[in-house]
């Protein structure tokens, strides 16, 4: 056996009730290896057991349904995190309006590969279906979740609450980070997950609705411009700070002498633009400093702990038109989404019923949609006060010599922290062994789908050598409507948010996916295209908060479209042109 198939020790056994998995989704909240901290704590119980919580809640399963030994809703094989497809599809064969296709949908878009839904007597179930139909008519009818705001406050308070991390030892940073993360993480995810699925209500029903009526484009202008979605908050904070930046000399100078230790120059000037600007950066960090990349994770850049990344972002905003403004161009997906909906109204005329079912789903879109992002808002911002004090804890220890890297504290398992944290130089070479693991896993491209076993990783293809023809001047790359628009402009390849520095103004953002930390990339780009994704993915979400056309589940466009290539994106169509 090649030792890539030896079992990573955060490696599970895949469900055989559920056998079909993906990294569809799941690629926005681990797009990378699952440290052996993550997959052994409460960040891989709390979204297993949430995730279940989320479906008994929404009425789709049982408890008793579930292996109350193993995990079936996500799993780990070869290291990278997959989300259970088989238990959607379950769910989709019970929910009222639903089936298993409109699932695979919204998890994989026009992905290829996908097996189909295989039958089975025990997915039938009336009872269940029957519950669900009363949360759905709940749905239609709620008005407030007032259990978001006590999250939004609560989260808050962790923030204002921080104490001086310095003076505490590290045993006690420990306890803070850990103490934070066992207490609510289950609670807070088990919610997310149920209004996951409530969204997911106003969305189908108007899809279905709008093409029955023969209008499908305007599903997308239904459910955006909504304006207080909290994911796409900090984007608008950015904007404001870049048009500071680019209306002051003496920041454009700052700013123009490149990112790498820009915070640093910035605090240490004596300008008057750069002091002010200080000021107004560290409010934009305290409220939204939790924000970074792969935000589930508890050893990955923030923008409180790692400045230069926000700083990037804000950098393109800076040169971007003033045409780029973003509440500009949430005024004008208000106005489309109030046109949208005049003409299905018009189209309904006269038939009451319809019309009655039409508004309860556009009320329910505008409860749910935006408290789905509330929702995630709280939890990073929780999140993120867990990763500050392990933040200090692992800078402690890289100075002290006992770990390599401030993120290596990660590389220990939940079970083992505790001895680690009172004894760092036992773990020293174990923790080096595991980095080298982990970096022979991510020099490989994980399978997007799994199905009963999972291939050995030495079968898998390798990062390096990925190959994919070019597409070439005329070529259609077809991919899933996310948010209406037409774009032209060259492409910008871009596999890490923390590469902001190098979109340039005019150009469209060619991602693998993305996260709520890609956001601010958005509003300097002319369009975006990803890899993966569906409707309600984030990359979705946020594009149609902003109004920036976008196209998700666009295979291989990540490998088959290059730097510089001149494409035309239509989000409403779904479709990239390469060529002018």
């Amino acid at each position: 056996m090649s030792t890539l198939d030896e079992p990573w020790l955060a490696d599970t056994p895949p469900s055989k009730r559920f056998p079909i998995y993906t990294r569809s989704n799941i690629s926005e909240v681990f797009p990378d290896v699952v440290t052996p901290l993550a997959a052994t704590g409460e960040v891989w119980r709390g979204a297993e057991h949430g995730w279940r919580n989320g479906l008994i809640r929404f009425g789709a399963f049982e408890k008793d349904e579930f292996d109350s030994e193993h995990d079936e809703m996500i799993g780990i094989f070869g290291g990278y995190g997959y989300l259970n497809v088989s238990v959607s599809r379950v769910m989709g064969v019970r929910m009222p309006g639903s089936n298993p296709d409109l699932v695979d949908q919204s998890y994989f878009g026009s992905q290829p590969g996908v097996p189909p839904y295989d039958p089975r007597p025990e997915d039938v179930n009336p009872e269940l279906t029957a519950r669900m139909g009363e949360i759905i008519n709940w749905a239609m009818t709620a008005d407030s979740l007032p259990e978001l705001e006590e999250y939004r406050t609560r989260a808050a308070d962790l923030r204002r609450e921080r104490p001086d991390l310095g003076a505490l030892s590290n045993e006690e940073l420990a306890k803070r980070a850990l103490g934070i993360q066992e207490s609510l993480f289950i609670p807070w995810v088990s919610d997310h997950f149920f209004l996951i699925y409530a969204a997911s209500i106003p969305v189908g029903g108007l899809s279905a609705l709008t093409a029955q009526l023969g209008v499908p484009e305007l599903l997308t202008p239904l459910i955006s411009g909504f304006g207080e979605v909290d994911s796409a908050a900090p984007s608008l904070a950015m904007w404001d700070l870049g048009r500071v930046a680019q209306s002051s000399p003496s920041l454009s100078t700052l700013f123009g002498e490149g990112i790498k230790g820009l915070d640093a120059r910035l605090r240490q000037s004596s300008d008057p633009d750069a002091i002010a600007f200080v000021k107004q950066f560290d409010d934009f960090l305290y409220e939204y400093g939790s924000r970074g990349v792969n935000e589930w994770e508890m050893n990955t850049p923030t923008w409180q702990t790692h400045p230069d990344i926000a700083l990037g972002a804000i950098d393109r905003m800076r040169l971007a038109d003033e045409s780029k403004a973003p509440r500009a161009n949430l005024a004008r997906m208000a106005q489309d989404r109030a046109e949208a909906v005049a003409t299905v109204r018009s189209k309904l005329a006269g038939d009451d019923a319809a019309t009655a079912q039409f508004e309860a789903l556009l009320h329910a879109a505008e409860v749910f949609l935006p408290a789905r992002e509330r929702s995630k808002t709280s939890l990073v911002r929780m999140i993120g006060e867990v990763k500050v004090p392990f933040r200090e804890l692992g800078l402690r220890l890289a100075d002290a010599g006992h770990i390599d890297r401030p993120e290596d504290f990660a590389l220990v398992t939940r079970q083992e922290f505790d001895d680690f944290v009172a004894n760092p130089a036992a773990y020293t070479q174990t923790i080096r062994d595991r980095r080298a693991r982990m970096e022979e896993m991510a020099a490989l491209v994980p399978p997007f789908i799994v199905v009963d076993e999972p291939p050995a990783p030495s079968t898998w293809e390798r990062r390096d050598a990925q190959a994919a023809n070019t597409a070439t001047e005329g070529v259609v790359l077809q991919g899933v409507a996310a948010c209406a628009g037409v774009a032209t402009g060259p492409a910008r390849v871009i596999h890490d948010p923390s590469q902001a520095d190098e979109l340039e103004p005019g150009e469209i953002l060619v991602a693998p996916g993305t996260d709520p930390s890609w956001t601010p990339l958005f509003v300097s780009s002319a369009a975006v295209v990803v890899d993966v994704g569906a409707p309600m993915s984030h990359a979705a979400i946020v594009s149609r908060e902003l109004g920036i056309p976008c196209i998700v589940s666009c295979t291989d466009a990540t490998r088959r479209i290059t730097n510089g290539t001149i494409i035309t994106v239509d989000g409403a169509a779904g479709t990239v042109t390469v060529g002018q």
